[in-house]
């Protein structure tokens, strides 16, 4: 039945790109009208969206427990005290640590931002015969660096207290994992419903391509991004790079992001070793691009595989886009994101077909 599609799947293709890039247009520009309406929904879903993600994650080990004849709920009580009490456990110990740093960082930033003036200063002897229009941008990138990192720490910091400050949140996520990992067969009927009787072997296929692109891709993303961080820690640990905590939470959440993520989360890393020493600078890199070989060719290959297949021109543009509307929360979501509207495109001429 696709094949009659052949002839007409480019046009359709674009005009459904047209459609996307006009309504994302169409947000972008609404978005300070409604910027309270759309702060209030995400407050409101918000656990609802990490707790399914959180889920989606767990319930391939409760169906591998399953089938070795662990009774479905023991094997869900398992799951989710290992996985919750981790995460306490982490949190415990974790957050106060995080959140000395960020504080630590902040106070700190005048001084690592002198030093670089300093050397800048000293650069500027050596480069007096380039056009003084040249020096003026160099002092004006060097305010700009300042703004934007004091911003940035600053935002981090108010928005990961308010995160886990917000009591109800945090209490509310356990108990809807809980419920979404045990009522997972109730609530695909209760979906079921809403959807057309001759469309449910249809949405099936196109569900289950969706979780077998994106499944795996997503279970080993955040596998991969885990040791990453954990190796960068122990490095810096060993190398002694101040808020080392830190800046391997860091490079670990950039790392989710593909070509532009390691770029990204080196460069606070090598900025701050080189308050103490340029050696320690190039200590850094040389550390960083070690850990991005050993993520390249033995951790991604073998956890990951292949599971997206689009076109790195299509991720880059996903990433571009995803940076421009929503800053590094829309480049880690891109990907995932794209992979879904992929299959969503693949399969929406089945399902739109009226053949039985």
């Amino acid at each position: 039945m696709l094949e009659r599609w052949n002839g007409k799947k480019l046009l359709y293709i674009l005009l459904l790109g047209i459609l996307a890039l006009v309504f994302l247009f169409l947000l972008w520009i609404t978005y300070p009208y409604f910027k309270e309406v759309f702060s209030f929904l995400w407050q409101l879903f918000l656990p609802f969206i990490i707790a399914g993600f959180i889920a989606y994650l767990l319930y391939p080990i409760i169906n591998f427990l399953d089938r070795q004849q662990i009774h479905k709920g023991l094997a869900v009580l398992i799951i989710y005290i290992l996985f919750f009490g981790g995460a306490a456990f982490l949190l415990y110990r974790v957050y106060p640590l995080v959140i000395q740093q960020m504080n630590d960082l902040i106070e700190n930033i005048p001084q690592f931002v002198n030093m670089y003036e300093s050397s800048i200063n000293y650069i500027y002897s050596y480069t007096s015969f380039l056009p003084e229009t040249f020096h003026d941008r160099i002092d004006e990138l060097i305010i700009r660096l300042e703004d934007t990192l004091d911003q940035l720490v600053s935002r981090l910091v108010n928005g990961f207290t308010h995160f886990f400050d917000m009591i109800l949140i945090v209490t509310v996520i356990p108990v809807l994992v809980f419920y979404y990992i045990k009522d997972y067969q109730g609530m695909k009927h209760l979906i079921k419903r809403f959807i057309p009787v001759r469309l449910h072997t249809r949405v099936k296929r196109m569900v289950l391509a969706i979780d077998k692109s994106l499944g795996g891709y997503l279970r080993g993303l955040f596998f991969v991004s885990s040791i990453v961080a954990l190796m960068t820690l122990l490095a810096f640990k060993f190398l002694q790079v101040p808020y080392a905590l830190l800046l391997a939470i860091l490079i670990g959440l950039t790392n989710i992001i593909p070509y532009f993520g390691p770029i990204i989360g080196a460069v606070p890393a090598v900025m701050i070793a080189y308050t103490i020493s340029p050696l320690h600078a190039l200590y850094v890199v040389i550390v960083l691009f070690i850990v991005q070989i050993i993520e390249g060719n033995f951790l991604s290959p073998f956890i990951m595989g292949k599971n997206i297949r689009i076109h790195p021109v299509m991720i880059i543009f996903a990433l571009l886009l995803g940076g421009q509307l929503f800053g590094i929360i829309g480049m880690i979501i891109a990907v995932p994101v794209a992979a879904i509207l992929k299959v969503i495109v693949k399969h929406l001429p089945y399902l739109l077909s009226t053949d039985n």
